[in-house]
């Protein structure tokens, strides 16, 4: 399918979710994230926050707990047209922006390329790693951008069941798919 269809197809699932339904397969998400991979104290990790309106996966879940355990947390955000990812406290300020995103207040951007881990949005993930994204780029352009060690996790409420046809010589796949019910790798045997 095209990525087009996928992003439809996809959309309309997840706003099938109600509330509830969504949170208990985040929380299966996250449990399947904390099993697999095991985070520690120090590392670093870049995780999106969530947008509401679009029912994504409930990060604050995972955002919290890392906080909790001393793992550094970094979150993006869009300043002219660029990704950056900001360190973010317990006591951040966090404000929503335009597109109705919750987004730090402030702009400095932490500069790290270092993370452990990048767990990244997405509204489809087919089984060779390649996502759907909102199409405008910024996770490919960050992916660029990291350290090659990076894991690059997608989290997602669905199985990669169909293929994207159109996949774009610039699109980065994804090194793990987190399901509620699996953790795929695409690393064929590297890990």
């Amino acid at each position: 399918m095209l990525k087009a269809e996928l992003r439809k197809k996809y959309m309309q699932q997840r706003k099938a979710l109600s509330r509830d339904e969504a949170f208990l397969l985040s929380e299966k998400i996250f449990q399947n994230f904390i099993t697999y991979f095991k985070p520690e104290a120090g590392q670093k990790i870049h995780i999106f926050v969530p947008i509401e309106k679009f029912n994504e996966i409930d990060t604050q879940i995972f955002i919290n707990y890392f906080l909790g355990q001393n793992i550094r947390v970094y979150v993006p955000k869009v300043v002219a047209d660029k990704l950056i990812s900001i360190e973010v406290f317990n006591d951040t300020v966090f404000e929503i922006n335009s597109w109705g995103i919750s987004e730090p207040v402030s702009n400095k951007d932490s500069v790290e390329v270092d993370f452990h881990y990048v767990i990244t949005p997405l509204l489809y993930c087919d089984p060779n790693g390649n996502r759907v994204g909102y199409g405008k780029g910024f996770y490919d352009r960050l992916f660029q951008s990291i350290s090659p060690e990076t894991k690059k996790i997608g989290v997602n409420y669905f199985d990669p069941d169909d293929f994207i046809d159109d996949v774009w010589e610039n699109d980065i796949p994804l090194d793990y798919l987190v399901t509620p019910t699996e953790v795929l790798s695409f690393l064929s045997g590297l890990e």
